[in-house]
């Protein structure tokens, strides 16, 4: 007799189990859909190698828990369980997951097991077994979250086992910032003196990053930073002096202390949060937009920061929006570029810079003068050059001195001069927006042309990209284009030899703005450039200015899949501009060409429309003649009917020999009939037939019958030879009557073979 068990019941048993064995039988209580107890079989009684078995089997069950568990906890349970065995093949599974990053959530679970055991005060079993691949999670792991867990993690070994590991990595400029990084963090952990020494020691790194996580380190464990190497010095001497036990003693206080800072930051961000999800829902149950603009006045002045970035971010949203902001919104916005909190003025900075129209140069200046942090006054430079820029255009209502476009301009030239290439790239796009007004150019503008030859002649690859973009802009439009022209030419052309895309991309660009034709003789050398973007406008440019040579060579481009189409409309623009001789050598070309390489219909027709307007237009009849029939059974050919109809008529009208009216009186025939114009197609025939009887050779006969023998819906055939039957003459026409008749019959013997064949079918 079998009894089933019930979770209640298995509740029971697991009670009477260690801890150890918890995981183990609630897992096997999920997994299973019934447990039975047979109580007519004895247990056997225990022996060695079954409890051996038996300790595999629960092993096996907590690896497949760590790997694969449903939840979290059930991965920490199983990696606590395996952490507090004395099997050493538990040991090893651990180990393995730590090594292998394809399970993240498993290695997590590992790590958060083993900072459980360092907050519990619980040993380890052979700790030291788990060190390298801690060490190797902190120095190749680029998720950061994982990375603190291994650090929390190797608080497990006293730092002189993991000291040398630890300050080599922290150290190695070869090796990933975010390694590094991991690796400050674990260092920042350990209650140590040492590790506090060589956090001091990183704040003289190159790397920005590395500085900065080493400063926010110490001054989370209230060890003073220090201005300079020597008072650094200073304050290491003075930790040295203080034995282990005040050491240890401060640095518990200053965790606990952080500790504490940490929940009520927690609990801060918590409140913060909920307020902030209230405003949005009070902003947009506002009943308009004047309602809304009010109301993101009055945050605005919130003398809380994170209330006024929130207001902020919603401006933002409207600016890119399609209704206009409010115009109160403008003067509280130019007013917040002094605020007080850092962030606000930065964010303030980055929305003025795309909102020109709101009068903010002034404000901006005297900003940028009194700004102190770097960032910020970056910001603040670009949204002062966009709002000068603006307001000198001629369209612009706005009034300000010359003196601010003056101290602009001079602003611009310091951070040209830079050494960072984001401040000369912004410098350099000043500078180009300032000289590229129409109605102000002083002489001593020029300066800043020389200035940008002077910087670009300094610069890398990358920065000569950029600022080879920006001489190219000023030879487009600007007051001094021929100012610029003239000190940009020599080196655009120098350029077009440089290793960098972006460099010779930029040097094409300068030379179309300079001068396009001869751009186009000194860029054809390049038509097979590495570089796309210089291929394409190439081809756009021989396009524009081009001419009949030009036609070769992009006639092979249209081959190339990527290069066909602009190719192709570039030799349009050649071919539009081109007389009828070209022309006319061009429909030889295309019609000479292998099958495989010849042009579209489509695109045939396009060429030919040209070709037709201008053998028009320069009464070449002979060649309007070829083009028109060409033209016209293209049409046909595309099922452009009304078209092909129109062409062969006008053909049919010039034709001068009795043959080509014919031929194209049945060309005419056969559109009509392709169009399923029949009202059209028995006019024609009646027509004809008013004019003599027809023979089976007759080209109308014969485009009937061509017709008849292509159709495939016997519906088609039926009508049409309804419309034949039914044609009136007042003299006889004995040949067509016979014609019909075998027609007639034709039809009869067809409908009789689809009767029989239909009969033999059902009868199957």
């Amino acid at each position: 007799m079998m009894t089933k068990l019930t979770i209640a019941d298995l509740y029971k048993v697991i009670t009477m189990f260690s801890k150890r064995f918890f995981v183990v039988i609630l897992l096997l209580a999920l997994g299973c859909q019934q447990v039975s107890i047979s109580k007519e079989i004895p247990p056997k009684p225990a022996n060695d190698s079954n409890t051996e078995a038996e300790l595999d089997t629960q092993l096996k069950i907590n690896r497949e828990a760590l790997l694969k568990g449903p939840g979290e906890q059930i991965r920490i349970d199983a990696a606590t369980v395996m952490l507090d065995s004395e099997n050493q093949m538990a040991r090893k599974i651990l180990i393995d997951v730590l090594n292998q990053s394809e399970n993240p959530e498993a290695r997590a679970a590992v790590c958060r097991a083993l900072v459980m055991a360092v907050e519990n005060n619980r040993p380890v079993q052979h700790a030291s077994n788990f060190i390298g691949s801690l060490l190797r999670i902190l120095r190749t792991e680029a998720e950061p979250d994982i990375a603190k867990l291994a650090a929390e993690a190797t608080l497990i070994f006293k730092y002189k086992q993991i000291s040398e590991t630890l300050e080599k990595v922290a150290s190695d400029a070869s090796l990933p910032t975010q390694a590094r990084l991991n690796t400050i963090y674990a260092l920042k952990l350990q209650p140590d003196k040492k590790a506090i020494f060589k956090l001091m020691d990183l704040l003289g790194d190159p790397d920005d990053k590395i500085t900065s996580a080493s400063k926010q380190a110490l001054t989370s464990l209230g060890i003073p930073v220090g201005k300079d190497v020597r008072e650094r010095k200073r304050i290491k001497e003075e930790l040295q002096r203080k034995g282990r036990k005040a050491f240890l003693r401060d640095w518990q206080i200053r965790q606990d202390m952080e500790k504490q800072m940490r929940l009520l930051e927690q609990k801060e961000n918590m409140w913060r949060e909920r307020y902030l999800a209230t405003l949005d829902q009070i902003y947009e149950i506002q009943k308009d937009d004047t309602a809304k603009g009010a109301f993101l006045v009055e945050k605005l002045a919130d003398p809380e920061p994170t209330v006024r970035l929130w207001a902020l971010a919603k401006v933002e949203r409207w600016r890119v929006g399609t209704s206009k902001l409010p115009a109160e919104l403008g003067p509280v916005l130019v007013g917040l570029v002094s605020d007080a909190d850092r962030n606000v003025r930065l964010k303030t900075a980055e929305l003025l810079a795309f909102m020109e129209q709101l009068n903010s140069s002034e404000k901006l200046l005297e900003q940028f003068k009194a700004e102190q942090d770097d960032e910020v006054k970056l910001k603040i430079f670009v949204a002062l050059g966009r709002a000068c820029s603006y307001a000198f255009l001629p369209t612009s209502a706005i009034e300000l001195p010359s003196q601010v476009r003056k101290e602009t301009l001079e602003i611009a030239a310091q951070y040209l001069s830079e050494d960072q290439i984001e401040k000369t790239q912004k410098g350099a796009e000043v500078i180009k927006n300032l000289l590229e007004g129409e109605q102000l150019a002083p002489d001593d503008d020029i300066e800043y042309l020389d200035l940008l030859v002077e910087r670009y002649k300094q610069a890398d690859k990358t920065l000569r990209g950029e600022l080879l973009n920006i001489m190219a802009g000023l030879c487009a439009q600007s007051a001094y284009k021929a100012e610029a022209a003239e000190r940009f030419l020599s080196l655009f052309k120098k350029a077009l030899h440089d290793d960098a895309d972006l460099v010779r991309e930029a040097a094409v660009n300068g030379l179309i703005n300079i001068d396009k034709s001869m751009a186009l003789k000194s860029l054809r050398p390049l038509i097979n450039d590495n570089s796309f973007i210089i291929k394409k406008k190439i081809i756009a440019l021989a396009g524009e200015v081009g001419n009949e040579a030009d036609l070769v060579w992009l006639a092979g481009k249209t081959r190339t899949p990527e290069e066909a189409d602009p190719a192709w409309q570039a030799m349009l623009g050649i071919f539009k501009d081109s007389d009828v001789k070209v022309l006319n050598q061009w429909i030889t070309n295309f019609s000479s060409q292998d099958p495989n390489q010849k042009i579209s219909s489509e695109k045939m027709i396009v060429f030919l429309e040209i070709a037709k307007r201008k053998a028009n237009g320069e009464t070449k009849s002979e060649m309007l003649k070829d083009v028109q029939e060409r033209l016209a059974e293209l049409y046909s050919s595309t099922g452009d009917f009304e078209k092909a109809a129109s062409s062969f008529s006008f053909l049919h009208k010039q034709a001068k020999t009795d043959v080509e009216k014919q031929r194209f009186l049945g060309k005419l025939l056969s559109v009509y009939l392709k169009k399923g114009d029949l009202q059209l197609a028995g006019s024609l025939i009646a027509n004809r037939l008013l004019q003599k009887d027809l023979e089976p050779d007759d080209i109308i006969v014969v485009s009937i019958d061509s017709y008849f023998n292509g159709s495939s819906a016997e519906s088609d055939s039926n009508a049409l030879f309804k419309v034949l039957s039914e044609i009136e003459f007042d003299e006889p026409r004995p040949i067509w009557a016979e014609q019909i008749k075998r027609w007639s019959e034709r039809f009869g013997r067809q409908k009789a073979e689809k009767t029989d064949k239909s009969r033999e079918n059902d009868n199957k």
